[in-house]
C-alpha cells in the first residue's frame, strides 16, 4: 500500500459502510479509537438518561417474586408505587453506575469490533454473516468482562437495596465500597457467565441485524448514504431481535446479581431453580420494558452516535 499522503488509507475503517453511516462512523477517517470513546460515552449518557426508567421497572419486575414477597402487579403498578415512595427521581436509582460505565463499555466494545473486523473482512471490504456474527460476539465478550458485568452487577445491588424497608447505600462509591467490604472484588463480578452470555448475544444480534439492513438498503451500492431516520429505524429493529433473543439470559444474569445471588450456586442452578419454581414464562419477565428501553436504546444510540461522528469528523481532522 502506497504511503503517499494522499493515498493514505485509515486501517480502522469499515470500507463496506459511508462515513455518514451509523455504524460507518466509528470508523471513519481521524483517530478512530479516541474520536469512538468519547462519541460513545456521550451518546452513551443521553441515551440512558432518557431510558433509565425502563429499565429500572424491568429490572424491579425481574426480581419481583411470586408468593408473599411479590410488590407489584405490573409496570404501571411499579412506577406508582416507586414514586409516591421515593419520587420521580426513585425511577433513576442507579443510573449513576451506568453513567461512570458508559465511556470504558463504549471503548471495548467499539475497539475490539474494529479489530475483529481487521481479520474477518474479505477482500472486496465486506464483511460475511458469520462475520458480523462473529465481530459482534468478540465485542459483546470483551465489554461484559471488562465494563459491563461489574457495572451490571452494582446497578442491581442498588436498585434492590432500594426494595428494603432501610436503604444501606447512601451513593456510588459508598455503595460500590460496602459491596467489595463485604463480598469481595468478586462482588462485582456476580453473574459474570450470564452477562458474557447476554452481552455476547446482544451484540452478535445487533450488528448483524444492523448491518444486514444496512447492506440490504444499499442494494449493493457501497457509497450510497444512509439517512439518519433509516439508522434509527434499523437499530430499533436490531434492538427489538436482541431482546426476543437473550431475554431468558438477562433474566438469570439480574437473578445472579441481586442481593439474594447468594441462593443460587451458580448460573445453571439460578436457571434450574426458577425453570422448576415459577416455571418458563418467568424466563420473559420484564420483556415489554426491557423492549420498549432497548429498541429506543439502541436506535438513538446509532443515529446520535452517527451523528456525533459526523460533527467530530468535520471538526477533529
Amino acid at each position: 500500500m502506497s504511503t503517499k499522503p494522499g493515498n493514505f488509507k485509515n486501517p480502522f475503517q469499515r470500507p463496506w459502510m459511508t462515513e455518514t453511516g451509523a455504524a460507518a462512523a466509528a470508523g471513519g477517517s481521524g483517530s478512530v479509537g479516541l474520536k469512538g470513546v468519547v462519541a460513545g460515552g456521550i451518546t452513551g449518557g443521553i441515551e440512558i438518561c432518557i431510558t433509565f426508567p425502563t429499565e429500572y421497572v424491568k429490572t424491579q419486575l425481574q426480581l419481583d417474586e411470586k408468593g408473599g414477597t411479590k410488590k407489584y402487579t405490573g409496570i404501571f403498578d411499579c412506577v406508582k408505587k416507586t414514586v409516591k415512595g421515593h419520587g420521580f427521581f426513585g425511577l433513576y436509582r442507579g443510573l449513576s453506575v451506568l453513567l461512570y460505565g458508559s465511556i470504558p463499555k463504549s471503548a471495548v466494545r467499539f475497539g475490539v469490533f474494529e479489530q475483529a473486523k481487521l481479520y474477518m473482512v474479505t477482500e472486496n471490504g465486506t464483511l460475511t454473516n458469520t462475520g458480523k456474527l462473529a465481530c459482534g460476539l468478540a465485542a459483546g465478550v470483551a465489554e461484559a468482562v471488562f465494563a459491563v458485568t461489574p457495572m451490571e452487577t452494582v446497578k442491581v445491588k442498588f436498585i434492590n437495596d432500594m426494595r428494603t424497608e432501610n436503604p444501606r447505600f447512601k451513593g456510588f462509591f459508598h455503595g460500590v465500597g460496602t459491596i467489595v467490604r463485604e463480598e469481595g472484588l468478586g462482588g462485582v463480578y456476580k453473574g459474570v457467565t450470564a452477562t458474557i452470555m447476554k452481552q455476547g448475544s446482544n451484540q452478535a444480534i445487533r450488528f448483524f441485524v444492523m448491518e444486514s439492513l444496512r447492506d440490504w438498503y444499499k442494494g449493493g451500492d457501497k457509497d450510497k448514504p444512509v439517512p439518519k431516520y433509516i439508522v434509527g429505524l434499523f437499530g430499533g429493529v436490531a434492538g427489538a431481535a436482541s431482546v426476543f433473543g437473550n431475554t431468558p439470559i438477562d433474566v438469570v444474569k439480574t437473578r445472579m446479581q441481586g442481593l439474594e445471588a447468594a441462593r443460587y450456586k451458580n448460573t445453571l442452578d439460578c436457571f434450574i431453580k426458577t425453570w422448576k419454581q415459577e416455571g418458563p414464562l418467568a424466563f420473559y419477565k420484564g420483556t415489554v420494558p426491557r423492549l420498549s428501553r432497548v429498541v429506543f436504546d439502541v436506535a438513538i444510540t446509532f443515529t446520535i452516535y452517527d451523528s456525533i461522528m459526523d460533527v467530530f469528523n468535520y471538526l477533529w481532522k
